[in-house]
């Protein structure tokens, strides 16, 4: 896992695409129901971490807790510190013993243990289910959004802090994103991650990430879209309705258009909840229910 410590930390989206192409892929490998097994999250108490904790005991147990969050009852996880360069790292074998190495500065940052071994753990758990992303970086994209959006990923976000002199944060998604992702979760389970952090900056980036995970359900053709995109897809609709052919009005809109000779035209869009592509037919309000995640849709096609 990557830790950024002292240095400048990415801000922004710049990963987005992947991280909702990591939620598609853990709705189809795990099925809707074996997402909704992970409605309760990761509890603070149950990873809590102070400097009286003898350190190995503590992390074994922490480890244990994720382990379990994550229901793999035979997986037992042996955790090691020494120096590296990175936050921490998992010897991903056939099991049931793994090896977690955990960077020695760790030692004196303890309250972070719980968010890197989040993060080792779901590797994991990933290596179980046999679901990986090709190339490095995006593999690891994978593994955050994961633990985010299945309920231990908070303990990420929350690791991220600033100060006048000073910085941290772990994993690979930039702040936004995690709090993108974990909106996403809460807008699904029902569940407020807010009230478990203790970093102010982990806070705001939550919040930045749910504006931009509202804004999903707020695109045309559903019905929740504003103004000016309802406008901007009656014009392209339009376009699409007298020209006959296959249309993606521009690169950056969320829907396309396709006609396939005397078929009626139909509209493509990625789905607010899970982002798989559906296609429904223009003829005006449709309701749509997505077969992966089960949400029903309102459109206004």
């Amino acid at each position: 896992m990557d830790v950024a410590d002292d240095g400048p930390v990415e801000r922004g989206y710049p990963h987005l695409e992947t991280v909702r192409a990591a939620i598609t892929a853990l709705y189809r490998r795990l099925s809707y129901v074996g997402v909704r097994t992970f409605a309760a999250g990761v509890a603070p108490v149950d990873v809590a971490f102070c400097d009286a904790d003898d350190l190995h005991l503590g992390a074994q147990r922490v480890a244990r807790e994720l382990v379990r969050h994550y229901g793999l009852p035979d997986a037992r996880l042996i955790v090691g510190f020494r120096e590296m360069r990175h936050a921490a790292n998992v010897e991903l074998t056939a099991g049931p013993e793994y090896f977690v190495e955990l960077n020695d500065r760790f030692r004196t940052h303890r309250r972070d243990i719980g968010a890197a071994l989040a993060h080792e753990v779901t590797h994991v758990y990933l290596h179980r289910l046999d679901l990986s992303f090709p190339g490095t970086r995006d593999n690891e994209i994978l593994t955050d959004t994961t633990a985010a959006y299945l309920g231990a990923g908070w303990l990420l976000l929350d690791a991220f802090r600033q100060d006048g002199v000073s910085s941290q944060k772990l994993g690979y998604l930039t702040p936004e994103e995690f709090g993108y992702v974990l909106a996403k979760r809460a807008l699904v389970f029902d569940e407020d991650p807010s009230v478990w952090f203790t970093s102010p900056q982990g806070y705001e980036a939550y919040a930045e990430g749910m504006d931009r995970a509202r804004r999903d359900a707020r695109q045309p053709p559903l019905t929740a879209a504003g103004w000016a995109g309802r406008r901007r897809y009656a014009r392209d609709r339009r376009h699409a309705q007298e020209h006959g052919h296959d249309r993606s009005p521009t690169p950056t809109a969320p829907y396309s258009f396709t006609a396939a000779g005397p078929e009626p035209l139909r509209v493509s869009f990625p789905c607010p909840t899970c982002h798989q592509r559906i296609r429904v037919p223009v003829r005006g309000r449709v309701r749509a229910r997505c077969g992966l995640c089960r949400t029903v849709l309102e459109c206004d096609t």
